[in-house]
């Protein structure tokens, strides 16, 4: 009974788990790395510009849109070279080890 359930998983894994040429991905992931590069100093770039600017003389509109302006650069930021990205198989994977191995 325990053989089964092992077959069973290795069975599903073989099959769920995408496979990729380790040449693609490097120079995918060099790409990505560059541009995200490039992004990054530039919203680095402007929030040293927004940061020495006089505010003082600005308008409540003006802060306003720069304030949102600061919030969607943080958020692209966040989002830069950071996720973690699941597959339904992955998922589907994981679920069946761990109702196997808590069981």
């Amino acid at each position: 009974m325990n053989l089964f359930k092992i077959a069973t998983v290795m069975l599903v894994m073989a099959f769920a788990m995408p496979t990729y040429s380790s040449a693609a991905v490097i120079t995918s992931t060099i790409r990505d790395s560059t541009a995200d590069a490039r992004v990054l100093s530039n919203i680095i770039n402007r929030v040293t510009e927004i940061q020495n600017m006089d505010k003082t003389n600005l308008s409540a509109s003006e802060r306003t849109s720069l304030k949102k302006e600061l919030k969607d650069m943080k958020r692209k930021a966040d989002g830069l070279g950071r996720g973690v990205y699941l597959s339904i198989g992955a998922i589907i994977v994981i679920i069946l080890l761990l109702i196997l191995i808590l069981r």
